[in-house]
């Protein structure tokens, strides 16, 4: 049977000497992820880990801000949100770019992700599975 500290090595945990651990984003964010799942409570999935419960909530709160990107969950459904279209600084959609030195982004402006009086202002080249991240990183609104 693996050590805890063998079981995490080999999800990328440096375990330093004087026994301090270092966890990767990505390790970090897939345990908070394990904490939204349904029955899950934070004190048992820290004890899982070999963790403090305390510090596992710093990291759920660092998801909740935006800081920590949680992986999409492998159940997750389809979920629907307000759209509000502004007329506002709307350029026309162009089918081809004919105005030389200028991306299509440029032309086409910015997207913008509002929650409470926080807007996040992205370029229109920014990927789908980006914005998906940012979305579910912002978590629910209520």
């Amino acid at each position: 049977m693996a050590t805890t500290g063998e079981f995490l090595r080999d999800y990328g945990v440096e375990i330093r000497g004087n026994g301090q651990r270092r966890w990767p984003d990505e390790v970090k964010a897939r345990i908070v992820g394990e904490t939204l799942k349904p029955g899950a409570t934070v004190n048992a999935v820290a004890a899982r880990y070999g963790l403090r419960a305390n510090h596992l909530s710093e990291w759920r709160g660092r998801a909740r801000d935006g800081r920590l990107v949680l992986p999409a969950m492998a159940n997750d459904g389809f979920c629907f949100a307000p759209l509000v279209l502004s007329e506002e600084n709307v350029p026309s959609v162009p089918v081809r770019s004919d105005q030389p030195g200028k991306s299509e982004a440029q032309i086409l402006g910015h997207i913008e992700i509002a929650v409470g009086q926080v807007t996040i202002r992205l370029d229109s080249a920014t990927t789908a599975t980006r914005i998906a991240e940012i979305v579910r990183a912002i978590g629910p609104s209520s």
